[in-house]
């Protein structure tokens, strides 16, 4: 599915502005950041929600929409104009072109016509359609079974994430019956993914945002339903369109998965960029490892996908070597996260990400490099010790921006 074309839109006339609202909203390709009813106004509403396309109604008053396109293309020249008009007159067709428009269409709109207007716009912005990229990396955090510790992972990669400037970043709980990471972040949503789903055939920006929760890191979450009656309406395709929504608005989607490797995570996988498979060093999970890689190999492209995190690392049980782990999954170790279970019990306990709980401990330090290499940022070497792969990370770059003293621990 490609990314939607984002798109405000501006008509005087009540009744055409609802009959056009509704036909954006029946289209998969499109996000209704917003809509205006007086000219005059819409030039604030361009600049403040950066669209990509303006949907200007001439009808009210062609004068003032013609003054209006002059106005878009001089003060926000990113935002391709579509225009919409019951005449068919040629001297306003040319007017309209003149003052900046990419497309012209005749009221009443047919979505046939609607469709291909749009497409030609998005070709000529973004380039062919598969292409149509915002830079979205959308990142599927796994656990190769329960209790390894896949939504504390998830849950700091997001916040870590938010945190940076100029990133905007969303968290999805797609553990639809036990999911908790608004625990994590001691949040009391109200809306929920169940909402989302539901109202997805009316779904637009403003909505959406009513229907994230946001963390003080910036981190916006989307969480699982309340109740577990409303798992049954959440399905692949309801998913595919929630993220590439979610796709349009962010810099960075972070999903945590279940445990069941269902239709819907399965969906979610096959969008994802990076999926992070977390693991411990035990049999149970490394064998879970085996099973799931070999398992999507039957999906084009997505165990090129995978990246493997070992959780934990370090735990007295766990007697199995990363030389040995790699030969029995077949495939490089990405990353190790250190055993710390008083931080992480903490970090639960408070609600808190871990570089506000203890921004120096070690396992913050290595999700922070784990976060670098993600992002394509990190200064990584690889040494080897005894055999063994050891992920050296510099972190200074990001520990910049972390507030300085964050929260003391509690007794």
């Amino acid at each position: 599915m490609p990314n939607v074309l984002r798109l405000a839109v501006v008509d005087p006339n009540d009744k055409t502005r609802e009959d056009l609202k509704a036909m954006l909203l029946g289209l998969d390709v499109v996000w209704l950041e917003a809509e205006c009813s007086r000219y005059e106004f819409f030039p604030d509403v361009v600049t403040q929600t950066h669209p990509d396309i303006g949907v200007v109604s001439l009808d009210s008053d062609p004068e003032r929409g013609i003054e209006l396109l002059n106005t878009i293309r001089s003060t926000t020249p990113d935002c391709a104009l579509l225009v919409v008009s019951s005449s068919t007159s040629g001297q306003l067709i040319l007017q309209s072109m003149r003052a900046g428009a990419k497309e012209f269409l005749t009221l009443p709109l047919s979505g046939g016509d609607l469709s291909a207007a749009l497409h030609r716009i998005g070709e000529q912005k973004f380039g062919a359609s598969d292409s149509r990229n915002r830079n979205c990396e959308v990142i599927v955090v796994a656990g190769a079974t329960g209790g390894v510790g896949a939504t504390s992972v998830a849950v700091n990669m997001g916040c870590m994430l938010a945190s940076r400037e100029g990133n905007s970043v969303a968290l999805m709980d797609l553990d639809l019956a036990v999911g908790d990471a608004d625990v994590f972040l001691d949040s009391i949503p109200d809306y929920t993914l169940a909402d989302v789903t539901q109202n997805i055939a009316r779904l637009d920006f403003t909505l959406l945002k009513r229907s994230l929760t946001k963390h003080s890191s910036g981190l916006y979450l989307l969480p699982r339903p309340v109740e577990l009656q409303d798992m049954s309406i959440i399905n692949g395709d309801s998913i595919e369109k929630v993220i590439t929504l979610l796709k349009a608005s962010f810099t960075h989607l972070v999903i945590d998965l279940s445990k069941t490797y269902s239709e819907v995570d399965m969906a979610a996988m096959q969008m994802a960029a990076k999926i992070i498979l977390v693991t411990q060093l035990d049999v149970p999970c490394l064998r879970n490892v085996v099973r799931l890689l070999l398992s999507f190999e039957q999906y084009e492209g997505l165990k090129e996908k995978v990246h493997v995190v070992v959780n934990r690392a370090g735990l007295e049980s766990g007697p199995i070597s990363i030389r040995k782990a790699r030969e029995t999954i077949g495939c490089d170790i990405y990353a190790q996260l250190p055993n710390d279970y008083r931080t992480m019990v903490e970090v639960r306990n408070n609600g808190v990400p871990l570089f506000e709980q203890d921004p120096k401990a070690a396992i913050t330090l290595a999700m922070l490099g784990l976060v670098e290499r993600l992002s394509g940022s990190s200064k990584e070497t690889q040494e080897e010790e005894s055999g063994e792969a050891v992920a050296v990370t510099e972190s200074s770059g990001w520990l910049n921006f972390w507030p300085r003293g964050g929260k003391q621990k509690k007794s």
